[in-house]
């Protein structure tokens, strides 16, 4: 069997599978390239696809051994407007448009806006646009039946372009009845994540997880203005965050979305929940074997900012160079967390711990790790909720996670710094600290004379029990018995 041990890094890369790339080879190539978690975007392609694709990433991973983290991303609705006479118009600068409930081919003037719920929300002096911003459209006056628009930015308007409300919230669910059916799909096929599209409020995300029933964790896509007004609302619902760039590059002023981005992904790292910044990451690697500066420049900075994953979205599910693409990203975060200053402006986020005892022997862990020599911090779990209070410190040195849950361990495949492997039970200290200094040194951390300080929880198995810490140091013996089968 192929074996796949801790990478070096702590921040993951999520790989998107597509046309490109979801063909059993490719994706055995994306895990050695350096890919630790697959997106399947559920906007594309049909249940028999997805369902082959999963497959084949649950047999990637009994291949290397490596638990695999599968997100299965939700489209969510589309507003849309509706069709021309001639399947296209020319809406001149300056001039009234309107957008009206009349089904009839629209033209010039006018076009019909299938979404009746947007006639009584909007209002005169907001914002509509069109086709992923092209078009800008400003309410002049908003009617029952009719919106008159002034265009502040006119073009070509064809059959069916997107709609952008950037100033309401939009009385629409999150949830589509798609998108209902592609929820219970990753569901029963035991997707690790659901990607929530369209949150505009913590209600979407307490729906999505009720019909989740119990079943993965949900990741909050930030992509509306209307969602960052509610940030701290929707974190404490979530098991994680997305910072969604796409609609939000749309709905906001360019400008404006870097210093949003760190805003989130601070709030997201102060909360100890796993957060993933997405979209255009590489996005000339669709077509280059090589990226811009500016892209590197980007993903380095999110990487600075401290971000547990990076995305790759259309770079490797339709892109020419898919394996270019997770290399360099590789390659680029390596480069970054061997700065030296790495560390130091991963801390410009201040994370202050709980009053709990279990985040205080977290802390402690970071701490012990900054003032003595060791070469990881070995973490006992079941939950994955001790993993996530070590990670939230951001330790400098790499975290090895031990759980008897398969679920748990794939979950962490996007948590900064865990590299989960999944393990029989322990019933014991003196059983725990064998063991974990066994599968620290097969899964490459240290060597013997090395120093790992290990944190758990007595009585094992006892959920939110984390009470003890303890700093061991690996010798020849162990690494002898390293070599030995050991159930896991």
């Amino acid at each position: 069997m192929a074996k796949l041990d801790h990478r070096g890094r702590r921040v993951k890369i999520l790989a998107t599978l597509g046309p490109a790339s979801r063909e059993p080879e490719m994706i055995a190539r994306l895990l050695q390239e350096g890919a630790d978690a697959f997106r399947v975007n559920m906007s594309h392609g049909d249940h028999e696809t997805h369902a082959a694709t999963i497959a084949a990433i649950r047999a990637a991973e009994k291949e290397f051994g490596r638990p695999i983290a599968v997100l299965c991303d939700l489209q969510g609705p589309k507003l849309r407007v509706g069709t021309f006479k001639d399947g296209r118009a020319v809406i001149r600068h300056g001039s009234h448009f309107t957008l009206d409930r009349n089904p009839e081919p629209g033209d010039e003037t006018r076009v019909c806006l299938p979404h009746h719920e947007l006639f009584g929300v909007l209002h005169k002096g907001q914002r509509l646009l069109i086709d992923d911003g092209k078009l800008r459209l400003k309410v002049i006056r908003a009617e029952p039946d009719a919106i008159l628009c002034s265009a502040e930015v006119g073009g070509v308007i064809s059959d069916r372009k997107g709609v952008n409300v950037p100033d309401a919230v939009v009385p629409v669910p999150a949830l589509t009845e798609k998108d209902r059916r592609d929820l219970s799909f990753a569901v029963e096929h035991g997707a690790d994540w659901i990607g929530l599209s369209f949150v505009q409020r913590p209600e979407d995300v307490a729906e999505a997880r009720r019909l989740m029933g119990g079943y993965g964790a949900l990741m909050a896509k930030i992509e509306k203005p209307s969602a960052v007004d509610r940030l701290e609302e929707i974190i404490e619902l979530a098991d994680g965050i997305m910072v969604a760039r796409g609609d939000l590059g749309v709905e906001l002023n360019p400008e404006e979305v870097p210093p949003l981005q760190k805003r989130i992904v601070a709030a997201t790292r102060r909360s100890g929940k796993p957060v993933v910044v997405a979209t255009q990451m590489l996005e000339s690697m669709i077509e280059s074997p090589a990226p811009t500066r500016a892209e590197v420049s980007d993903v380095a900075n999110a990487i600075y900012d401290g971000a547990d994953a990076v995305m790759l979205s259309a770079e490797t599910a339709s892109g020419a160079w898919p394996i270019e693409a997770v290399t360099i990203m590789h390659r680029i975060a390596a480069q970054v967390e061997n700065d030296p200053g790495f560390q130091a402006r991963l801390h410009f986020t201040e994370v202050r711990p709980d009053a709990t005892t279990a985040d205080a022997l977290a802390e402690a862990c970071a701490q012990i790790a900054q003032t003595v020599t060791v070469a990881g911090i070995i973490v006992f779990t079941g939950s994955g909720s001790t993993a996530r209070r070590v990670s939230r410190e951001r330790p400098p040195v790499p975290m090895l996670v031990l759980t008897p849950s398969q679920r748990t361990a794939r979950r962490l495949a996007l948590l900064w710094g865990a590299h989960a492997v999944h393990s029989k039970d322990i019933g014991s200290f003196e059983e725990m600290i064998a063991k974990g200094k066994r599968m620290a040194l097969r899964h490459g951390f240290g060597g013997a004379g090395s120093r790992l300080v290990a944190l758990a929880g007595v009585p094992f198995g006892t959920p939110g029990s984390t009470n003890l810490l303890h700093v061991v140091t690996l010798s020849g013996n162990e690494l002898k018995r390293s070599g030995d089968k050991d159930a896991s």
